[in-house]
């Protein structure tokens, strides 16, 4: 309850400012990427219950000869990469977090094909509500291997506080003004987890 408390006060002062930054990065998106605007994906939550979560399109839909989806890094365009790099492409997720699905932090929602990939160690990632940024987001984010990223993730489960929830609020400012882990290296976005072999 105390973290939702200051969820709430850390982002209600600032709506008006995020509805304004939202609306001009709707209208660009608009412009540069085209129609929707809005890239929707359903990802597990808390205990794995899946919702739908908001973000801005980054990615055409641009298609091979064949009619299958070219890769990722053909697909990124220059605006897309901007908002990826200043993470302004997760501002309709704000959406989310007032509704209670998202928090400001916590390990980042996958995607639902992951969950039966997960040992059962990794699956406490899910004890905890997802965020929009997390223990992982400020320790390396894309650049960190999936096994790396998902023991930061159920570490960040095993320790939370509030004072913890700060300093990666405050690293996040700092990584994100850094532009750092923001893509796997050699790649646009990040791999798919294929689960960990043992």
């Amino acid at each position: 309850m105390l973290k939702r408390i200051f969820e709430l006060a850390v982002v209600l002062p600032f709506l008006p400012f995020l509805l304004v930054l939202l609306a001009l990065v709707a209208v660009a998106t608009r412009i540069f990427i085209g129609s929707p605007i809005l890239f929707r994906q359903t990802r597990p939550g808390l205990r794995g219950r899946l919702f739908t979560m908001y973000k801005f399109r980054t990615m055409t839909d641009a298609r091979g000869a064949d009619g299958e989806l070219l890769p990722d890094a053909d697909r990124l365009v220059r605006f897309g990469r901007l908002l990826r790099s200043t993470s302004l492409d997760e501002l309709p997720s704000l959406y989310n977090l007032l509704r209670g699905e998202l928090a400001l932090v916590g390990p980042r929602p996958l995607l639902p094909d992951y969950l039966p990939l997960y040992s059962p160690e990794q699956a406490r990632r899910h004890d905890v509500r997802p965020g929009i940024t997390g223990w992982a987001q400020v320790n390396g984010r894309n650049s960190l291997s999936w096994e790396d990223k998902l023991a930061l993730d159920v570490w960040y489960a095993d320790h939370r506080t509030l004072w913890l929830d700060i300093r990666i609020l405050f690293l996040t400012v700092f990584r994100v003004l850094r532009r750092q882990g923001i893509s796997e290296e050699g790649g646009a976005t990040m791999s798919r987890f294929t689960g960990t072999r043992p």
